[in-house]
């Protein structure tokens, strides 16, 4: 088994709904991060998202993670019209263990994801290891709004 994390927004519709069925979907999910309510990056002018970090131990490569990541979001309704748009799920693999992918769809480690406060916050309360010379900007527009577990009881549903 792999440790691995994925990062998921949202910011459209129920937001924590669309968050909770995709956790609740992965049955390998063995955390998750406090949740964050963040400002846009990028894109049009658009509404605020919450944003966790998932942690799975898994078997699946990072190719198989992306598609999963791919399942979750149609399952969510997403659509993608306009890059870093309004969306109701995003789900992005942001790092595998012992993998390194640089493909046209695919690059993992996320190469984005040292830039952004809204990964790097609940990420560092996961795998602080991951964060290790990280220069911490500030939340970054990021606000806790709490752990998990208190906001959203855990489920076992079917997994994507």
């Amino acid at each position: 088994m792999t440790r691995a994390f994925l990062g998921l927004g949202s910011n459209l519709g129920d937001r924590m709904g669309y968050l909770q069925a995709a956790v609740a979907a992965m049955s390998d999910c063995v955390a998750v991060s406090g949740v964050y309510e963040t400002d846009p990056v990028g894109g049009p002018d658009q509404g605020r998202f919450l944003n966790v970090v998932a942690e799975l131990d898994t078997d699946q490569s990072a190719r198989s993670l992306l598609e999963r990541c791919q399942r979750l979001e149609a399952s969510a309704d997403r659509v993608r019209e306009v890059r870093w748009g309004p969306r109701t799920l995003d789900v992005d693999v942001l790092w595998v263990d012992g993998e390194a992918v640089d493909e046209p769809d695919l690059v993992v480690p996320h190469p984005r994801m040292f830039e952004r406060a809204f990964v790097m916050v609940p990420l560092t309360e996961l795998a602080p290891d991951l964060a290790e010379g990280w220069v911490d900007p500030g939340t970054g527009g990021c606000r806790r709004l709490g752990d998990w577990d208190e906001l959203v009881p855990r489920t076992s549903e079917g997994t994507l």
